[in-house]
């Protein structure tokens, strides 16, 4: 699962790995292969979603990682790299994914979780 841009052009970061691994270019949202983008940036790679956006995106993979439980996911740390956000304020958009087993959050989103949930 990899932060995309709205319009699909996979040229940089995760985005461009995922492309190894079924990712579209001119496709920004949705499983795509193996792979999974969830946008963080517009139709423009100049302009980066609002977390309220970014939260619908994310609403639709967890909804769409239910209906599929016998797929894995493994998301990387969308957000937090070109789009210049923070775990801080990527994590908790996935707070809905933390009873799924087939969805597995990096590292950095869980030490984020934990600090929400004690």
């Amino acid at each position: 699962v990899f932060g995309a841009n709205e319009s699909g052009q996979h040229g940089k970061g995760a985005a461009k790995t995922a492309l190894r691994f079924g990712a579209k270019i001119g496709k920004g949202n949705g499983i795509q292969g193996q792979a999974y983008g969830i946008p963080t940036k517009g139709k423009s790679v100049q302009v980066i979603l609002p977390l309220g956006k970014i939260q619908k995106y994310v609403n639709e993979f967890i909804e769409y990682a239910k209906n599929n439980p016998n797929k894995t996911f493994l998301v990387t740390a969308i957000g937090c790299g070109l789009a210049g956000y923070k775990e801080q304020d990527i994590a908790p958009l996935f707070r809905e994914a933390i009873s799924l087993e087939n969805i597995h959050l990096p590292a950095l989103f869980w030490k984020v979780l934990n600090t929400l949930e004690e």
